[in-house]
């Protein structure tokens, strides 16, 4: 394959930090094929979304899980929107509902982790196993006032459930077949999303945490989830293919065309990661939470 500007690195194309930047490129990414008007509903969303982590939406508490958080959502987002992109550049372009619908279940698609007011047990990681189920329920429950068509939520849920980790895509009676495109689509960002994350090694130590609320089988320390994640890597791999469809191939065309780099940085982002892991695995000179701890942050949150 060839190859141009070896040095970019996924994380320089945008600042993921910088929330205006990242809903601006969103629109971009959407307006390339679709009129801009239909963009209003997926703003609408962001908006909603954004008021429900912060805890500004009535009836929620504010978002108190580290890696299922606001941010993978937003790198669920633009996996999202840069898949469709790619898609839309080399197969018949999905239909403008349901590339809304996917922007919306990508927004909406772990909303499942945020408590409700009067809950006061634990955190939102206590959901892990059903959260999917609980976004969709919370869509169905709240679409009033979120003013989304009852239809448009029920497409968005179709696809939110594509985002299971036991392949429930196979599962789903799909009205028709553009939909399962679009969750395959989402099942693939909502993956490539979490694994490019620049910081995923650091959130991995969330991620045990959340499992440990969740008591997940099989995560027994922090170090559990490190070890495991080349096997959950491999998984994904398996998974992209089947039942995802080989979704993931098409952000090489989104990076071609809007960058002119013939890389899947996804890809060697992720692949960056395991190495990495692998390197703390195989190296017992140290603890490994020097290795990981690469910011400020993780301290604050994890060791406190």
């Amino acid at each position: 394959m060839e190859t141009k500007n070896t040095t970019i690195q996924l994380s320089a194309l945008i600042d993921m930090n910088n929330r205006s930047k990242v809903e601006s490129e969103i629109k971009k990414i959407f307006c390339y094929h679709y009129p801009v008007k239909y963009f209003k509903p997926v703003a609408m969303c962001y908006h909603n979304v954004r008021k429900l982590f912060k805890g500004n939406f009535p009836g929620y508490k504010k978002c108190n899980t580290y890696y299922h958080d606001f941010s993978h959502t937003l790198d669920t987002l633009l996996a999202a929107a840069r898949i469709l992109d790619g898609y839309n550049l080399k197969e018949k372009p999905l239909p403008v509902k349901v590339a809304v619908n996917l922007f919306s279940a990508a927004l909406f698609h772990d909303v499942g982790y945020i408590q409700e007011e009067w809950d006061n047990e634990g955190t939102g990681a206590k959901f892990t196993k059903y959260h999917v189920q609980r976004s969709v329920a919370f869509l169905l429950k709240n679409h009033i006032k979120l003013k989304l068509k009852k239809e448009d939520v029920e497409m968005a849920n179709r696809l939110i459930r594509c985002t299971g980790l036991a392949g429930e895509i196979l599962l789903i009676k799909f009205l028709i077949p553009e939909e399962k495109s679009a969750g395959a689509i989402l099942g693939t960002a909502d993956l490539l999303g979490q694994m490019s994350d620049r910081t995923y090694l650091e959130k991995l130590l969330f991620l045990y945490y959340e499992f440990k609320e969740a008591e997940i089988m099989g995560y027994n320390t922090e170090f559990d989830v490190i070890r495991k994640t080349i096997d959950f890597y491999e998984l994904t791999k398996r998974k992209f293919q089947d039942p995802l469809m080989n979704m993931n191939k098409y952000v090489e065309y989104h990076f071609k065309e809007r960058y002119d780099i013939h890389q899947d940085l996804y890809c060697e982002t992720i692949e960056k990661h395991i190495n990495f892991i692998k390197k703390i695995i195989a190296d017992d000179s140290s603890n490994f939470r020097n290795k990981l701890n690469r910011a400020s942050w993780v301290e604050e949150y994890v060791y406190s």
